[in-house]
């Protein structure tokens, strides 16, 4: 099979691996900048710009977080000795992009913000966006990054083949083992919130919904899912804040 023939995206993938929760993110490295929009912008949080570094991680140079460029580096170094000819097709469209998630307007930050995720090309070419489909090299490539933690996104509510990003518990890891500068306190609560996306928000609002919501099962936590996990909250005797802490979600049966 061509590295660049389109295939239906796996079942079975991100086995073990979240990815991470935008609350996660801010915790541990702080908002990378005050505002937003769908363009990239540079970082201006100067606890993070000292964190960021440009290196060669193999296939390429890329410019990133340097935790997540060092876990780069061993990745690509296992898809060279494995399957050289996947590491030959491997090419980037870029990791640091100060911006928002595509397709959305308010609160979701991408993860490119930190430096945290990657998009990655086959022989030159960028997986489409949102089909359901998926280049053949990025199917062997995923099982690579999951093994260090990464998630796949094509695991999103909105498929997104080309993107690998950091997951929350190789964050979570890095901040307990003081692998990146620590903001202060302890490890973030897991939480999910305005913002964050991915299969955890979608099976919240499938639990939402099974508890008289009438939301879209995008996987992405908007608005509409705020306030219908307030409504959950308000009914259930619960802090009315729209967050999803422990409470609301043992409440849920999450």
């Amino acid at each position: 099979m061509s590295l660049t023939e389109r295939v239906k995206v796996p079942t079975g993938i991100n086995s073990g691996v979240k990815n991470a929760k935008q609350q996660t993110m801010l915790d541990i490295f702080g908002n990378p900048r005050d505002t937003y929009n769908s363009d990239c912008q540079p970082v201006s949080n100067q606890s993070l710009q000292k964190m960021i570094v440009t290196t060669d991680i193999g296939p390429f140079r890329v410019t990133g977080l340097k935790s997540a460029t060092e876990d780069l580096i061993q990745i690509f170094a296992e898809v060279k000795a494995a399957d050289t000819a996947l590491y030959a097709a491997l090419g980037t469209a870029g990791m640091l992009c100060a911006r928002l998630v595509r397709g959305t307007t308010t609160g979701a930050i991408s993860n490119h913000a930190w430096g945290t995720a990657i998009d990655i090309k086959i022989n030159g070419i960028l997986d489409p966006r949102g089909d359901g489909l998926v280049l053949a090299g990025l199917v062997r490539l995923a099982p690579y990054f999951n093994r260090h933690g990464w998630f796949w996104g094509a695991g999103f509510g909105t498929e997104d083949g080309m993107h690998f990003e950091v997951g929350d518990d190789r964050l979570r890891q890095w901040h307990a083992d003081g692998t990146v500068p620590a903001r202060g306190g302890p490890t973030p609560a897991a939480t999910l919130r305005m913002g964050d996306r991915g299969p955890e928000v979608r099976h919240l609002q499938e639990a939402l919904n099974a508890n008289g919501a009438a939301l879209a099962t995008d996987g992405i936590f908007g608005r509409g899912t705020e306030n219908a996990v307030v409504a959950f909250q308000h009914k259930h005797g619960l802090s009315t804040d729209g967050v999803v802490g422990p409470a609301t979600a043992a409440a849920l049966g999450l």
